[in-house]
């Protein structure tokens, strides 16, 4: 008799009866296909994995995926990758999807002293390769220095209390004083990081990195679609291994045939990812977008702007004309294609007549192809926008909210740096704030020199405390969650500030809406022992 759950179910079974089970084993393309096959078949999930193969699946994708056009089958297939020793820089282009899960090595729990750091390709340039050497192994050792004299200093301004054992005293300190340290890491500093993904989202993650100007980061995009295409890395290989050699030993055909399924070598995802490429969509707007944002602006000074600022839906304060959406789409199109803020570009769009702003929305969608999916600018009628102007290392932690939509600007010196609170009124504060001048210093001079992608080159070079601005969208939801979230007492005070400020933005504007917020007061002094 053929096992039970090889046995369709029968008519006359209970219909009230809802089976359950969770599936090991299957690789990422079959059981999506197997998964897919609910739609098109009456067969139970086991019975599907039983009769599918790899092949079966590839041209199943190829058909429906491909030539029908059902992304929605790669949604299926998820995947896991480990990246390891890339730039901090190129982590953050990586990372920034909205549908993305991952960690990264943390710069408050690990010593990045000894990571390494990129080195872009100079070409014959001796000179800029020595100025951007010189300039990141300064900073390394200042961020050595600085991490040890923190330390110090929190020895002498913290004592250990009695009951609390003095390994976890120190790594504490240790933790409190990378905090501070950690400003100085520069954006070429290496760094890993796993990711686990859908194969949707991969698909269109190495089209965006392919597409992007820097050369470390296309080099990514090609890597990742090699690994999802090539043989994959298995943690139960070596057991496996033992396994089929014992079998073989006992019976060499039988062995043959173990060899067969237990050895067998999967690539995770080599049909869904295989005609991923650069997207000239991306590519050919990036360049548009930062000319029309170079005539629009005139080269206007930076005008100063708070650590975040709730951009209201009237142009001229709380009684002027309302924003149009197609103001701000044009405003938050430009945005990703300059350093001003959000509000500076909006004065001169909103200035236009409309002839002109329909010449700039236009430029948002006139290299796009049939397939590819619009700019993230596009993403309009959010209730809350926070321009937010702050840190590099603590916007990789603002970075990681997704369920809103984020447009960056690329890395400048043009907003200055921030100074860590554990430093600013120490001895230590004169150093850190001239290691980082001379790394923005050389951050100008290196962005001038003639070599392949010198602006992009010479990014590498600035620290994390150097100040970026990004464009956050969201409803309420989201704006109460990351507020409460990002308050609390033991996250850093870079996005604890930020945090504070978007709330008493919020309860400015609407004070209904304040009182629902479970938010810490980021003013109240906090034990750094209990963070």
């Amino acid at each position: 008799m053929p096992p039970e759950d090889s046995i369709p179910p029968s008519l006359d079974s209970d219909p009230n009866t809802t089976e359950i089970y969770a599936i090991h084993g299957a690789d990422p393309e079959v059981l999506a296909y197997a998964m897919a096959k609910y739609s098109r078949s009456a067969l139970s999930m086991k019975q599907s994995l039983r009769e599918l193969n790899a092949q079966r699946a590839e041209q199943f994708l190829n058909t429906f995926y491909f030539q029908y056009g059902h992304r929605s089958i790669a949604d299926l297939a998820h995947i896991a990758f480990a990246v390891e020793r890339l730039s901090l820089l190129a982590a953050i282009v990586l990372v920034d999807e909205q549908r993305w899960d991952g960690q990264e090595r943390s710069t408050r729990y690990q010593d990045f002293k000894k990571s390494g750091w990129y080195l872009p390709a100079f070409g014959t340039d001796g000179k800029a390769r020595q100025l951007y050497t010189q300039q990141i192994e300064k900073l390394f050792a200042k961020y050595d220095e600085i991490s040890r004299g923190a330390v110090e200093l929190l020895r002498a301004q913290v004592p250990k209390p009695a009951e609390m054992k003095q390994e976890a005293y120190e790594r504490t300190l240790r933790a409190r004083a990378f905090d501070g340290a950690r400003y100085l890491l520069p954006l070429a500093a290496n760094t890993s990081l796993g990711e686990i993904v859908n194969a949707r989202t991969l698909e269109t993650q190495v089209s965006r990195l392919l597409s992007q100007p820097h050369a470390e980061v296309r080099r990514l995009g090609e890597k990742l679609r090699e690994a999802a295409a090539t043989p994959c890395w298995n943690v139960q290989r070596a057991a496996l291994e033992a396994l089929q050699r014992d079998i073989a030993a006992a019976d060499p055909v039988l062995g043959e045939r173990a060899a067969e399924l237990l050895l067998r070598e999967v690539a995770v995802a080599p049909t869904l990812v295989k005609y991923a490429a650069p997207v000239e969509y991306i590519q050919k707007t990036r360049a548009d977008l930062e000319q029309a944002a170079q005539e629009l602006m005139r080269q206007a000074p930076i005008e100063p702007a708070p650590l975040v600022d709730l951009v209201e839906n009237h142009l001229g304060g709380n009684h002027g004309e309302q924003e149009s959406m197609e103001i701000e789409i044009v405003t938050t199109l430009l945005y990703g294609a300059c350093h001003y803020s959000y509000r500076q570009i909006r004065e001169q769009v909103a200035a236009l007549d409309a002839v002109r702003r329909d010449e700039l929305l236009a430029l948002g969608t006139r290299h796009r192809g049939r397939h590819d999916e619009l700019l993230r600018a596009f993403s309009s009628g959010y209730q809350f926008r926070f321009d937010i102007l702050m840190d590099i290392g603590g916007f990789r932690d603002m970075h990681r909210h997704r369920r809103c939509v984020q447009t960056l600007q690329s890395f400048t010196n043009a907003h200055g740096y921030e100074v860590p609170e554990l430093l600013s009124e120490s001895d230590l504060r004169e150093p850190y704030g001239q290691a980082v001048r001379e790394a923005h210093t050389a951050f100008l001079q290196l962005s001038q020199a003639n070599i392949p992608e010198a602006k992009e080159t010479a990014q590498y070079l600035l620290p994390l405390g150097t100040r970026c601005r990004s464009l956050f969208k969201m409803d309420f939801a989201e704006a109460l969650y990351i507020a409460e979230l990002r308050s609390a007492p033991q996250g850093h005070i870079s996005y604890r500030r930020v945090a504070w400020e978007m709330y008493e933005a919020i309860a400015k504007r609407h004070p209904a809406l304040a009182k629902n917020f479970r938010i810490t007061d980021v003013n109240i002094p906090v034990d750094p022992l209990q963070r």
